[in-house]
């Protein structure tokens, strides 16, 4: 069982894992974090590869697993990182 951490639950702290395991989304995410005011979906496909259906697909993941939140306006979406559910997780593999 492991231990939990600034209220990661176990399940977060597995999606969090899975999410990260993927270069790609670490990839994406880095992206979303180099700016403090988020950044735009058409900004991020722009910078990767990928088909509009895969990237929704790496977005929910990183969503899903609480990295990611995203603020849609009409037509657009805008995501920012969760630093404080970053910072969790990473207090918590420093505990291990």
């Amino acid at each position: 069982m492991l231990p939990r951490s600034r209220g990661l639950s176990e399940q977060q702290l597995r999606l969090i894992g899975k999410a990260l395991a993927d270069p790609r989304r670490v990839e994406i995410l880095k992206q979303v974090g180099a700016s403090e005011r988020g950044v735009a979906c058409t900004d991020v496909r722009e910078c990767h590869a990928v088909t509009a259906a895969t990237l929704s697909h790496h977005i929910k993941e990183l969503e899903t697993a609480g990295l990611v939140s995203v603020a849609r306006e009409g037509k657009y979406a805008w995501f920012s990182v969760r630093r404080d559910v970053l910072r969790a997780y990473v207090d918590y593999l420093a505990k291990i």
